[in-house]
């Protein structure tokens, strides 16, 4: 679908890019962030092969600052923990394939540079590029090799990119994403190479306080639009299953941004589904209300269950979903469902 951006949203297609009284200045905060606490770089997305089958997939990088070795002299003092998970959705398959890798960050085998996006653990990696991202992933049971590239600005979430998570005021992340980018490349599995391309979105988030306490996880979805507009929307949830916090950012085609306050979103559950393995429920599917913003969420397939203890130390489910709006398929992105398994602890 041909899509035409407002001539001012093409102006600010290329990075550096620095808007007034936000406190993310791009491409250096591209990069890591070392001092924080907690950093990711999460990539989703859709991509159909030439055969016309659907998958969705997620890779993301992980950066953990440890405690009380600043002062160590010891090259091998873990300082900084890396970890990634990478997931394939396949509806044909019915569950994920999944694979995850952590290491210290050092001696150039797992890094994470500053003042761009450049992190690796081995052989894979997310490296940011002239127009975009590259992704080189070779898992246990795929490949996955591919070209992002940019087609809209950053969207800050939040004022300046600091996204409040609580009543708290240091309850706060700094948070840009980047959607509708443009995706190309090519998946091997069972010894045979496909040629994919779809849409994908990515995040960047660090912070020093992003769980509250009493938070115990957080739903979330980020949503490429049919309309060329983008849509990220959360709700940090407590013990017993309520609404602790939300927030939210809505980007229409013409470029305006709506921010979203904890009142205007509503999540409601339509359907669960308990995993074979961990015996967990999760809300697969939901109806989504943000601020007049009425659609509902409805996954690829259900068991999007990750396992990912032998790293994080949790299982969450993280999949692909449809946003229709009457019926009417209206954007695609991806959810996640964290804190079900049990409380999640950052």
């Amino acid at each position: 679908m041909q899509r035409t951006l407002p001539w001012l949203m093409l102006l600010a297609l290329f990075w550096p890019v620095s808007l007034p009284a936000a406190d993310i200045a791009l491409p250096r905060d591209a990069g890591s962030h070392p001092a924080a606490r907690t950093e990711w770089w999460y990539v989703t997305g859709w991509l159909r092969t030439a055969e016309g089958s659907d998958l969705g997939f997620q890779v993301t990088f992980f950066r953990s600052r440890t405690q009380g070795n600043d002062e160590n002299p010891s090259r091998f003092a873990p300082r900084q923990i890396l970890f990634a998970h990478a997931a394939l959705s396949d509806p044909r398959l019915g569950r994920l394939l999944g694979d995850q890798r952590a290491a210290r960050a050092g001696f150039g085998l797992a890094e994470t540079l500053e003042g761009k996006t450049a992190v690796w653990i081995d052989d894979w990696s997310l490296r940011q590029s002239e127009d975009g991202y590259t992704i080189l992933l070779p898992a246990r049971e795929f490949r996955l090799e591919l070209h992002l590239k940019r087609a809209q600005p950053p969207l800050f979430n939040g004022p300046g990119g600091l996204s409040r998570k609580g009543a708290d005021p240091a309850a706060t992340s700094h948070y840009y994403s980047l959607p509708q980018l443009v995706a190309n490349g090519t998946l091997t599995r069972d010894g045979k190479t496909h040629t994919v391309a779809g849409n994908a979105w990515l995040d960047h988030e660090w912070s020093d306080s992003y769980l509250e306490p009493d938070a115990v996880g957080w739903d979330w979805s980020g949503l490429n639009l049919a309309d060329g507009g983008a849509l990220m929307l959360f709700r940090m949830r407590d013990k017993n299953g309520g609404t602790r916090w939300a927030g939210g950012s809505h980007r229409k085609p013409d470029g305006t941004v709506t921010l979203f306050e904890p009142g205007d979103i509503r999540f409601t559950p339509l359907r669960h589904w308990i995993s074979p393995r961990s015996g967990t429920n999760y809300p697969v599917a939901w109806r989504i209300d943000a601020k007049g913003l009425e659609f509902e969420l409805e996954p690829l397939m259900d068991d999007q269950e990750n396992d990912a203890r032998a790293t994080a130390g949790t299982i969450y489910w993280e999949g692909a979903v449809r946003a229709r709006e009457a019926g009417r398929e209206v954007g695609r992105g991806y959810l996640e469902l964290t804190g079900y398994w049990r409380p999640l602890r950052l």
